[in-house]
């Protein structure tokens, strides 16, 4: 932050005055640096949920078109068998569907288990242990 000093030459001031002032200016730059990111992160989240809500409109469409979808396969069907019968058929199809989307979804989701970001914890623990060894080494 230059040009916030008006006590002339730094290399004049006594060294306890300039680590309180790079104290200073540090904590304000780490405020600064907080309150940009967390604006940033108000308005990601903003375009976040517009996102959503088109996603869940979306949604809502396309489940009207499944129907609209389902009520012609019925109607097809019906033309060379009775209606009840063409309904079963078109329900069948649905849970055989649905139930193999079921089984790769449970799938997919024991792979994700456990939900903990692994590498990062690795990667900690890799520092930590480095910070060790060093420590260790300066003490000698």
């Amino acid at each position: 932050m230059p040009g916030e000093n008006s006590q002339g030459d730094p290399r004049e001031r006594p060294v306890g005055e300039l680590l309180k002032e790079l104290s200073n200016q540090t904590s304000t730059l780490v405020r600064k640096e907080l309150e940009l990111a967390k604006a940033e992160m108000a308005e990601k989240g903003k375009q976040a949920g517009l996102g959503a809500g088109m996603f869940g409109g979306a949604g809502i469409v396309g489940l009207l078109a499944l129907g609209s979808l389902t009520a012609c396969l019925i109607a097809a069907l019906d033309t060379g068998m009775e209606l009840w019968l063409a309904a079963l058929i078109v329900t069948v199809v649905y849970g055989a569907i649905a139930g193999v989307l079921a089984l790769v979804g449970k799938q997919k989701t024991q792979e994700a288990i456990p939900p903990a970001p692994e590498q990062a914890i690795d990667s900690t623990k890799e520092d930590v242990q480095w910070a060790k060894t060093q420590a260790k080494s300066a003490k000698r």
